[in-house]
C-alpha cells in the first residue's frame, strides 16, 4: 500500500458535473483549500454527466407533467416550482463564471430551446388546460403559452402534426425560454478553470475502493491505480461522494449509519436518434408528454433538438430497462453486492410495491425497433424507421428507503446524505440532477463548511435561499440581467 504524500482538505469521488461544480464553487468561496478528485475513467465527464448520457434537458419543471401531478382534480404546483427555482441558481452561477473568466464560454454548453408540454386525447387536453391555468398565475411560469390549435402547434414543433391526426383532439404548453444542456461539456469547462487553481489535483484511472476515518476525526480514502496496478491512500479532512451509482456501495462499505436502509435500484436507458438534416431542421424544441396511466415517471417519453460538438441531433426516449448495472462502465454484480441486511427488508419491500415497474422495464428492454418506431410515431406520425437508429443512455439508479408510514419506497429523484459530523456527504439517485447540480452542491458546501452567510455565494448566486415565486420584484430583477447575459432573453 503506498501512502499518497497529499493532505487534502477535502476530497471528491467521482469526476461528474456534481464534483466539479462543488470544488468550483469552494475555490470560489476558499481559494487556498487543497482539493483532490478522483475518477474511475480516464477522463471527466463519462458516465451521467457525459452528453448523449442525459437528456440535456435544463429542468425547471416548464414541461414535465409528472413534475405537476393531479388529485382531486386538483394540480400540484410544489415540485415544478421547487425545480424552476433550483435550475435559476444554475443559471446565476453560470452567468457569474462567465462575467470573471473570459475561458469560460456558455454559448458552447448552453443553447435557448423552448420546452412545449403535448399530449392528445380530452382527458390530456383537459389536464393540461388546468395545468396552464394553473402555472402561469405564478412569477415562474408567467410566460407560457397554450393552444390547443394545431396550426399554431405545427408552428411551434412542425413535426408533431400532420394530416393523420388532423381529426385529433390535441393541446400545448411552450416556455420560450427553455434551455438545451451540454452537460459534458460544461463539466469539462469546470475542470478547466479548476486546473488553473493553486491547490488542485484530479486523479484519473483510480477507483476508490474504501473510505475509513481515523482517530483524530479525518478520513484515509484507499484507492487503486487501474494502471500501476498499486493500492494508494490519500489523507483529507472532508469527503464528498459523486460517484453516481456507485456512491450506495461505498457508503455501504464505509458502515455510514446515516445511509443504513438505503439502496439503489438501477435503470437503463436507450435513445432513438436521427441525424437527417431534413428531419432535424424541423425540430427546434424539446417536446415532452404524457405518460400512459399507471407507468412510472421514468417512461414520459420526449423528443428533443440536442446540439452536441456543434451537431444538431434529435433524441426520441429514453427506453428505459431493467438492469443489474449502477454505472454504464458498471459491472452485472453492482445491485447483486449492495443487498445488506439493513436494506433488504426495503428492497423486497419497494420490488414487491413495483411489480408493474418491473414489468415494465423487462417489456421495454425486449422491444423491437418496430415497437419503438410505433412510440416514437405518436409524437411524429410521419418517422421514417430508417432516419432512426438506437444508441445506449446512461443508467440511473433510482432511490430505495424506508419509509414511517409505507414501509419503504421508490424514490424518483436526488438526496443528500450527510454524516453525523457534516465531514463526509455523498449524493444519490437521478433526475432532475445535474440541471440543479450548483444548488445541490451549495448545499453541501455551506452544510460541510458550515456557512450562514457569505458575501461570495451572494456575488455568485443573487437567488440562493429566495424564494423567488414569492419575490416577483426580485425574479425579475435577477432573469433580466442573467438570461441578457446568457443569451436567453
Amino acid at each position: 500500500m503506498k501512502n499518497s504524500p497529499l493532505n487534502q482538505d477535502i476530497t471528491l469521488v467521482g469526476g461528474g458535473i456534481m464534483s466539479l461544480t462543488l470544488a468550483v464553487l469552494i475555490k470560489e468561496v476558499y481559494p487556498n483549500c487543497k482539493i483532490t478528485v478522483i475518477e474511475r475513467l480516464n477522463q471527466c465527464a463519462m458516465e451521467s454527466s457525459q452528453a448523449l448520457n442525459n437528456a440535456g434537458t435544463g429542468h425547471a419543471g416548464n414541461c414535465e407533467l409528472n413534475y405537476t401531478p393531479m388529485k382531486n382534480n386538483i394540480i400540484s404546483l410544489g415540485k415544478a416550482i421547487e425545480v424552476n427555482e433550483m435550475f435559476e441558481i444554475s443559471l446565476q452561477f453560470w452567468a457569474y463564471l462567465d462575467k470573471k473568466y473570459p475561458q469560460f464560454k456558455p454559448k458552447k454548453f448552453l443553447r435557448k430551446t423552448p420546452h412545449i408540454s403535448f399530449v392528445k386525447g380530452e382527458t390530456d387536453v383537459a389536464f393540461l388546460k388546468k395545468r396552464y391555468e394553473a402555472l402561469s398565475r405564478e412569477p415562474l411560469f408567467n410566460k407560457m403559452e397554450f393552444t390547443s390549435d394545431q396550426e399554431i402547434i405545427k408552428q411551434w414543433a412542425p413535426l408533431l402534426i400532420s394530416e393523420n391526426i388532423k381529426n385529433e383532439v390535441v393541446a400545448a404548453t411552450k416556455i420560450e425560454h427553455g434551455t438545451d444542456v451540454n452537460f459534458g461539456e460544461l463539466t469539462n469547462q469546470l475542470l478547466t478553470l479548476l486546473m488553473k487553481k493553486p491547490n488542485f489535483n484530479i486523479i484519473l484511472n483510480s477507483d476508490v475502493i474504501d473510505i475509513k476515518k481515523t482517530n483524530n476525526n479525518e478520513w484515509i480514502v484507499y484507492y487503486s491505480d487501474l494502471i500501476s496496478k498499486k493500492n494508494i491512500t490519500l489523507k483529507t479532512s472532508n469527503v464528498f461522494i459523486g460517484a453516481g451509482g456507485k456512491a450506495i456501495s461505498l457508503l455501504q462499505k464505509m458502515k455510514v449509519k446515516e445511509a443504513y436502509g438505503y439502496a439503489g435500484f438501477p435503470v437503463s436507458g436507450k435513445w432513438l436518434v436521427c441525424s437527417n438534416p431534413s428531419v432535424v431542421n424541423k425540430h427546434n424544441v424539446k417536446v415532452y408528454g404524457q405518460a400512459l396511466p399507471k407507468s412510472p415517471p421514468m417512461s414520459i417519453p420526449h423528443l428533443d433538438l440536442r446540439v452536441i460538438g456543434g451537431k444538431k441531433t434529435l433524441m426520441f426516449g429514453p427506453f428505459a430497462g431493467f438492469t443489474l448495472k449502477f454505472l454504464k462502465h458498471g459491472s452485472f454484480f453492482d445491485l447483486p453486492k449492495t443487498i445488506k441486511i439493513n436494506n433488504i427488508k426495503t428492497m423486497v419491500g419497494v420490488f414487491f410495491k413495483n411489480l408493474n415497474l418491473l414489468l415494465y422495464l423487462i417489456k421495454q428492454s425486449l422491444h423491437s425497433h418496430k415497437k419503438r418506431m410505433q412510440e416514437l410515431r405518436n409524437f411524429y406520425p410521419e418517422a421514417l424507421d430508417s432516419d432512426w437508429s438506437l444508441l445506449d443512455a446512461g443508467q440511473r439508479v433510482q432511490i430505495m428507503k424506508k419509509c414511517p408510514m409505507e414501509g419503504s419506497k421508490l424514490e424518483f429523484g436526488t438526496e443528500i446524505i450527510f454524516t453525523k459530523d457534516k465531514k463526509l456527504s455523498a449524493l444519490i439517485g437521478a433526475s432532475p440532477g445535474a440541471s440543479v447540480s450548483a444548488h445541490s452542491m451549495l448545499n453541501v458546501l455551506t452544510t460541510m463548511f458550515n456557512i450562514d452567510s457569505h458575501k461570495t455565494i451572494k456575488e455568485m448566486v443573487p437567488g440562493y435561499g429566495v424564494a423567488l415565486n414569492k419575490n416577483p420584484k426580485k425574479l425579475d430583477q435577477i432573469r433580466d440581467k442573467i438570461y441578457s447575459q446568457l443569451g436567453l432573453d
